[in-house]
């Protein structure tokens, strides 16, 4: 009955995983599983039987993060089976997984060690998701949590040295329940952009912090919570903050700077390892976070983009069949203008997310300097047996010539090399 139960997440799992091939088989059934270096081996034992889960994406390892995470889902999987083992249950325990075992997961990783409070943790992932549906005047509600770890007096004067404003609640303070959002003010004043609210492990608001100058909306560090994360580096060990963003997505930003997203109905995990691995040895270090939070940043914000980080023998002129901007002299003089230049410096002069975001392939080197952007490129190496549009066609063809990072529309982040496909984000 586990593997049986196991089937109905696999998808959700392998999605988490970024696309990996997961399996879970009793101990003396697994053959080849594990055979590979870069493959992700857990053993557990369900019901006096001992398991082996294991998942396998190729050239691309798993990060540690990863791995705590399936080990905490793992866990769950057992103690949901213990729950509903009895005769004539099946279908309910394969409901109950389906629908919430990956719930679980999320909130048994973020309550970190801290084992009597996973309640109050779901509680609040459910009440943010059922918030992500919600509309005012047609605007998707937004709105955002701190929770904090050290003391409350020991969080405040750290607080008071940033450009955030503290309000203190005092009587009017209150734990978080099902009717927390039944007034709209509660989200529309404390939105998770300008305001955040400041509450403990056991979701105990005390009270909320404030901007009155949070930057340019289309900011990657915004996008990104870059803030966030210096915010939680103050709140203790285990801090996090939890956000409904504009895109009606519920974020987990963690202390370690990695992103758990509930996106399309689905838990996903943003851990920036992943693409520094890949692109580890092929772009230049100082660079490599820039890149990663720029592409979070597009994903978040819905552009989609195709960029190629080239081998240092790539032909430019081999690669290119056309420009978007194509002979217009002024669109070739704005090229110009930033080519040569890093991409840290197009990242804090504002140019970057618009240069990403417009029509094209962005051409990057291994330095961190942009070759050229709005490349119309020579798909014939794609092949014919390519699923998707135009951009996954491009991406497909440029990953011939180096690493290629895709961003699509609707959100997914896509890595692409040698003309295949080999994670998958969102």
């Amino acid at each position: 009955m586990p593997k049986s139960a196991f089937n109905a997440i696999r998808n959700s799992v392998s999605s988490f995983l970024g696309g990996a091939k997961v399996a879970f088989n009793e101990l003396e059934e697994c053959d080849q599983c594990g055979e590979q270096e870069n493959d992700l081996v857990i053993n557990i034992e369900i019901g006096g039987v001992p398991y082996h889960f294991c998942a396998q994406r190729g050239e691309l390892a798993f990060t540690p993060t990863e791995e705590s995470f399936i080990q905490e889902m793992l866990t769950a999987l057992e103690g949901l089976f213990s729950g509903f083992s009895a005769k004539g249950y099946a279908a309910h325990f394969r409901t109950a997984l389906l629908t919430s075992l990956m719930d679980i997961a999320v909130a048994r990783y973020i309550r970190d060690d801290r084992k009597g409070v996973f309640w109050t943790t779901q509680n609040l992932i459910q009440l943010l998701k059922k918030l992500s549906y919600q509309r005012y005047e047609g605007v998707p509600a937004t709105t955002g949590f701190l929770i904090y770890r050290n003391q409350l007096e020991e969080l405040l004067p750290l607080l008071k040295k940033t450009r955030y404003t503290w309000l203190d609640l005092g009587d009017d303070r209150k734990r978080i329940n099902a009717n927390f959002f039944v007034n709209p003010l509660s989200y529309r004043f404390v939105d998770g952009l300008r305001a955040l609210y400041i509450c403990d492990i056991r979701m105990n608001v005390k009270g909320t912090i404030r901007t009155s100058s949070p930057g340019p909306r289309d900011s990657i560090d915004q996008l990104a919570n870059r803030e966030t994360v210096s915010l939680l580096e103050k709140a203790g060990a285990g801090a996090f903050a939890v956000f409904v963003n504009e895109a009606s997505e519920v974020e987990v930003v963690l202390d370690s700077g990695k992103l758990l997203v509930w996106r399309h109905g689905d838990w996903g995990i943003f851990d920036p390892d992943i693409f520094r691995v890949f692109l580890r040895g092929y772009f230049d270090k100082r660079a490599i976070d820039v890149l990663i939070w720029s592409v979070y940043a597009l994903s978040k914000s819905r552009h989609g983009t195709v960029i190629l980080i080239s081998n240092e023998k790539t032909d430019l002129q081999e690669l290119r069949k056309g420009s978007v901007g194509g002979r217009d002299p002024l669109s070739r003089a704005l090229i110009r203008h930033v080519c040569g230049t890093r991409i840290g410096v197009l990242k804090r002069s504002g140019e970057l997310m618009r240069i990403l975001s417009s029509d094209g392939l962005t051409v990057i080197n291994r330095k961190g300097e942009l070759l050229d952007t709005g490349v119309i490129i020579d798909t014939s190496k794609a092949g014919d047996l390519v699923t998707g549009g135009g951009r996954t066609t491009a991406a497909t063809a440029a990953s011939h010539y180096g690493r290629v990072i895709k961003v699509s529309e609707d959100g997914p982040i896509e890595l692409f090399h040698n003309g295949q496909l080999i994670y998958r984000f969102g």
